[in-house]
């Protein structure tokens, strides 16, 4: 791997992380002690707090490795389709924490967790074409924010 591979990956790190800083703005209040998300009902299958910050974290690792794999074979010029929809998707990703913790509303949330779904199915599907390594690192984060949302959607049904 050459230092421009490095500088490439750690780019798409810093995108990646980006998002997930930006999400945290609008979610670190809510899940303080005594915060939004404390206040509400949750399912018993909530996982515990300290889960979310690791998953997150391995998350974000692989799909940033998942994008600069995409890159890797052409960049914009050859992969503007794939990369944009990545893009697409890490915005979502930000707007479902203000939507869901920001706003303080499962029903807004749901409908952005039903939007970054969307977007992350077409942008496994489009990671595929180019590198199935890179969309084999993007299912675990499908699955992920699939479990999100049928405990956001559970949570708007106990809140509701």
């Amino acid at each position: 791997m050459t230092k421009r591979d490095l500088l490439e990956l750690l780019g798409f790190v810093v995108l990646s992380f980006a998002a997930a800083g930006i999400g945290g703005l609008f979610t670190a209040p809510a899940v303080r002690a005594g915060g939004w998300y404390y206040q509400i009902q949750k399912p018993a299958w909530t996982p515990p707090s300290w889960l979310f910050g690791p998953v997150w974290t391995a998350l974000y690792l692989m799909m940033a490795v998942a994008a600069w794999l995409v890159w890797r074979q052409g960049g914009w010029a050859a992969q503007g389709g794939a990369l944009g929809l990545f893009l697409v998707q890490l915005i979502l990703n930000a707007a479902w924490s203000w939507l869901f913790f920001g706003l303080h509303s499962p029903s807004a949330g749901l409908v952005g967790i039903s939007l970054l779904w969307i977007a992350i199915l077409l942008t496994i599907l489009a990671f595929f074409r180019v590198s199935p390594v890179a969309g084999w690192l993007m299912v675990p984060y499908l699955l992920w924010v699939s479990f999100a949302a049928a405990l956001n959607l559970t949570i708007w049904r106990l809140n509701g």
